[in-house]
Order: structure tokens, then sequence, then C-alpha cells
């Protein structure tokens, strides 16, 4: 086993090369890619240096200040992506509401394990693709034209009279069953089949045993998953007779044949180690859980209870899975928040240690917005402009009716709550709202949106700051 054996080759861009690809999907907030782009890379590092020191590094933990809509999740989320790591987003004050039980907070351990799962299975899945389809076809054509039973085998102690020589009726019948077969293959293959109808049976989900359900207090959800898991294999589904088309039975039997080959105990020692060595947990509103302490009861008794808890998970712990213990120690945690009535000196000295780097990231302003619209390869003037198109409108918008609806977004922001670029979403959906009504009905191939028509669209409401802050 080599060194690089958890690491993609993502994983080795240089931290330059990161923000160049963080760039594509992420205007601004340079600082904060920065960082991120420098955590990714000490993985790489770390994993070129030879242990013992090697387990020794811990990862690079950040906390990005800054308020609501700014990109705080997007860039955790695409760098993950980048990375092609498991990823995880938690609201750190979600564990407030069931009060600060240590075992809630290892649940994110559990589905993080189960996201790399999920990525493992898919990966091997698609590495037996070839072969599953191959036996895919051949269970399908057992549908279309089901075979002759096979010969009794001659048993030396009896003697056996066969029904048909080699050159008899059966043999002709063989024959030409294989000629039928190889047929309705090329048919298959050109697709002349599509609309025929097939007998499958399909798995219904639900079990034939026992229903297991754990009612107790939180923590147990994962006994209650390994009750469930063991019960289904003692137990298996039940199946029923479905008529589906033949494309459709051909995709559901592709995924029987991978599910059949890949090797779900080596999947689990794989996901495990992809956890241990490249999962990212992104905490998000963890400014919600910090408290200057001194109460002495109340919600800050919580809110410390759940950063006493974080702890040992941040800093390095065991977790008992049902796919196996997962070590804790090099999971990289980013964690993000406002921090508009404190500051992140409010967390546990504990935990502030274990986040070693601390990026601000800027508010978002009218200019920030126009790029926000134009410039990602996922931006939201692209994304309308094929959504329309499927209904045979080619949609354009004028330079300055995207400057329009940037200032309106920015406007609105300032006069009521700034919840940074997520306006611009409630902004263009409004601006848009009447075309999209009545877009499959309309003649014309080709509309312009401009600057007039935004302000038409939008003067009523942005004037209107009670109304604004209702709709807009």
């Amino acid at each position: 086993m080599t060194n690089k054996i958890f690491m993609n080759p993502l994983n080795s861009l240089t931290p330059k090369q990161i923000v160049q690809e963080l760039d594509r999907y992420i205007i601004g907030q340079n600082e904060a890619k920065r960082s991120v782009a420098i955590a990714l890379r000490s993985r790489w590092r770390r994993q070129q240096v030879p242990p013992p020191l090697r387990e020794e590094i811990a990862p690079k933990n950040i906390i990005m200040i800054g308020p609501t809509g700014v990109g705080k999740t997007e860039i955790a989320r695409r760098l993950a992506h980048l990375a092609q790591s498991p990823f995880l987003k938690v609201e750190a004050s979600k564990f407030t509401e069931v009060g600060y039980v240590g075992r809630d907070v290892e649940s994110m351990i559990r589905d993080l394990v189960q996201l790399a799962v999920n990525m493992v299975t898919k990966e091997e899945e698609e590495g037996v693709a070839a072969k599953a389809a191959v036996a895919a076809e051949e269970r399908l054509l057992d549908l279309l034209l089901p075979p002759l039973p096979a010969k009794k085998p001659i048993n030396e102690d009896e003697v056996i009279v066969l029904p048909y020589d080699e050159g008899g009726e059966e043999s002709n019948l063989r024959g030409s069953m294989e000629k039928t077969r190889e047929k309705l293959r090329r048919m298959l293959h050109s697709g002349e089949l599509d609309d025929r109808l097939v007998e499958l049976k399909v798995a219904t989900g639900k079990p034939q045993g026992p229903i297991v359900e754990v009612f107790s207090t939180s923590g147990m959800e994962d006994m209650q998953s390994s009750l469930q898991e063991a019960f289904s294999k003692i137990f298996p589904g039940q199946k029923q007779e479905r008529k589906v088309r033949v494309p459709e039975a051909l995709e559901y039997l592709k995924k029987e044949e991978a599910h059949k080959l890949v090797d779900t105990e080596s999947v689990a020692e794989k996901a495990v180690r992809r956890t241990e060595q490249t999962g990212i947990i992104f905490l998000d509103e963890i400014d919600k859980i910090a408290s200057r302490g001194g109460g002495g009861h109340g919600p800050d008794v919580s809110r410390e209870g759940v950063q006493r808890d974080l702890l040992p998970i941040v800093e390095g712990s065991t977790v008992t899975t049902k796919y196996g213990p997962v070590r804790t120690d090099h999971i990289l945690f980013i964690a993000s928040g406002a921090f508009y009535t404190n500051k992140p000196s409010d967390l546990a000295p504990e935990l502030q240690g274990r986040f070693p780097i601390r990026v601000n990231l800027n508010a978002l302003g009218e200019e920030e917005f126009f790029r926000i619209l134009t410039e990602p390869n996922n931006a939201l003037i692209k994304q309308y402009i094929a959504l329309l198109n499927t209904e045979g409108i080619e949609l354009k918008f004028d330079e300055a009716a995207i400057q329009e609806m940037a200032r309106i977004a920015a406007e609105v922001n300032r006069k009521t709550e700034d919840i940074g670029a997520r306006r611009l979403h409630t902004v263009i959906e409004c601006v848009l709202d009447k075309l999209s009504y009545d877009a499959s009905e309309l003649d014309e191939q080709l509309f312009t949106v401009t600057a007039e028509y935004v302000r038409q669209q939008l003067s009523v409401i942005s004037e209107n700051e009670d109304l604004s802050r209702y709709i807009l």
C-alpha cells in the first residue's frame, strides 16, 4: 500500500490551480479561496511525509467569518467536489435542539461515512459497468426468449435414453432458438425493441420480515439502521412482477448485476479510509453555539455543552459506525458564521485552538452581483437561458438589464435584510415570472430583457419597502 492510496490526482493541484478552479464558480473572496486551497494542498503534502511524522500532522481547519450569502458554503462545497471528497454540511446550532448529548454530535461522522460508501459504491459499479452490461443483456434476452431447459446430465450408474439424438429435432430447435436470440440481440442494439414490454421482478423495498424501529434517546439511530440491515439479510426484500419497457428493464438489470459484482466489504473498507483521510465537514452557524458563559443555566449551558461534545470530534477521536470504527484525526473541518453579536474568541479556547486559520469574507455589492449574474460557469443568467431554450425561446439580456437587476438586489439588501447573493434568485425570478408562465404559448422565438423591462416588473415592489420585505 503506497502513501498516496487515498489521494486523487486532483488533490495534487497547486494552490494557484485550486483557486483558478474555484474562480470558475465563485466571484471574489480571494482570501477565503487561498485559505482553502492551502488546506487542500496540505493534505497532499501530508501524504508525502513518511510515518510516523505523517500521523502527527493535523489538518488546517478553517473558520470563515462573514454575513450570509457571500459564498462560504459554496467555497466549501466546490472544494470538496474538486477533491472528490466525502462532504457533509451540518448546522452546529441543530445540536442545541436536543440538548448536548455527545453521541448526537457523532452522528455527523456516521452520515459522512455513509456518503463515502455511496461514493465508493458508485465508483466500483462504474468499474464493473461493462461486465454488468453484458450480464444484463443476457438476462434481458432470457426474458424476451426463455431458453429451453438444459438436458439432464448423464449418470454413469444409470442407463439414460435421450429423447433425440445429436442431429434430431431438439438439436434443430436449439439451433433455431440461437438464431432467434441473435436476431433479438441485433434488434435490441438498434432500438427496435424499445417499445416492447417485458415482465420483470422488481424489488419493492419492503422487507418480508419484521419491521424494526428503535424508540429511544438521541444517538441510537445507528443501532436502528444496523438492526434493520441485519434483518434485511435474514429476510430479503419483497419483489413483485412489473411490466416495463425494454430500455427501463435493461437499466434495472444493469444496476442489479453491477451490485452483485461489487464487493461490499471492500467498499466499506475503502469508504472508511476515504472518510478518515479526505473527508470534509462544513460546520455552519458555529457562531450560534459561541457563548461567553457565566450564566450557569439556560441557552448558554446548551451551547457550551455542544462545544464540549464537538471538541473531541474535531480534536481527533474514534467514532463507532456500522461500517467499523472511524478516526476523525485527519478529517478537515471548515466552520462558518456571521458572528454579528459575538466573535470567534467567544468559543471555548480548546475549540478555537483546533481552527488555526481564520478568514474574513466580504459583503457583496452591486459590482459583485453583476459579475455573479454573468461570469461563473453556473451563472443564473446562463441557467435561465438554458431553461427557456427548452420551450424554443431564445432569451437574451441587455447588459443594462443585468446591471439594473444587480442594482435593485443591492438596494433591497440595504433597505431590508442583507442576504447576500441569494437576493439575486428572487429578483431574477420576479423579472422572468410572466415570461416563464407564458413561455409555452408564445409564438415569438426571441425575447430580450431590457433595463426598462426590469424596472417595469420590479418598480412597484422595490420602491415599496414594506412590500420588498415580503416579495424580494
